[in-house]
């Protein structure tokens, strides 16, 4: 019987669901609570959190695109460079290889060996050269829409559950009390699970995310307040 590792699949999946909802159920959620303490319609908060949810989401899914497409650029630049070095530099390139291997408790006699080997196949070497060296993976070609479409879908997805509050009250106030009760459980449970799939303490992580978000819309709502008192 064998055991059975179990790793975190996906991780650049995660990670963007993790920065669009994080992202999505905050920041609407304290421009609802704030409004809240400003406006007397539900409408005006529905209109602004929708404007927001779509402004944030284009933002947040451009964001990620260019951050996709700057690791495969970067890692398009080093790729090129390390072929140009393995030719013009051949031995200070072998030389890398032994000290990456010696990181790892080698011996000189396998480092020669190991060196000396992959030398004789130019692509495996620069790709030897490319994780070890460098630590960068090939990043998957289509990753920027990816990212793109992941993080943006995300930001929607968490944006909308604030504003279902106010769908189906009369005034801010109640939408407010209804949006809280609702975001504050769905803070929690995406708390626990970032935390729980990051290899964190699920309850702490859960406390964590929920508090920051509390506090986002606290700080928004009484903000809003002490200004539409003032003016």
């Amino acid at each position: 019987m064998h055991d059975t590792e179990k790793h975190l699949k996906s991780s650049a999946f995660i990670t963007d669901i993790v920065i669009g909802m994080s992202d999505g159920l905050t920041v609407p959620f304290a421009l609802a609570a704030g409004l809240s303490g400003a406006v007397q319609s539900n409408s005006i908060v529905i209109t602004a959190g929708i404007a927001e949810i779509v402004a944030g989401s284009i933002a947040m899914g451009l964001g990620g695109y260019l951050a996709g497409k700057t690791e495969q650029e970067h890692y398009a630049t080093e790729l090129k460079r390390e072929y140009e070095e393995v030719v013009e530099k051949p031995e200070v390139e072998k030389q890398e290889v032994r000290e990456a291997l010696a990181e790892y408790g080698l011996s000189k006699h396998v480092q020669d060996i190991v060196a000396d080997e992959l030398a004789q196949d130019k692509d495996k070497w620069v790709h030897f050269m490319m994780k070890y060296e460098l630590g960068l993976d090939e990043p998957d070609a289509r990753r920027a829409q990816k990212s793109a479409a992941n993080i943006g879908l995300s930001y929607v997805v968490g944006g909308l559950i604030p504003l279902t509050g106010y769908f189906f009250t009369k005034t801010p106030e109640e939408g407010l009390l209804v949006s809280a009760i609702l975001t504050i459980i769905c803070l929690f449970a995406f708390g626990y699970f970032k935390a729980k799939v990051t290899g964190q303490s699920p309850f702490k992580g859960a406390l964590k995310v929920t508090a920051i978000g509390i506090a986002a819309a606290g700080a928004a709502y009484l903000v809003a307040k002490t200004f539409n008192h003032l003016f």
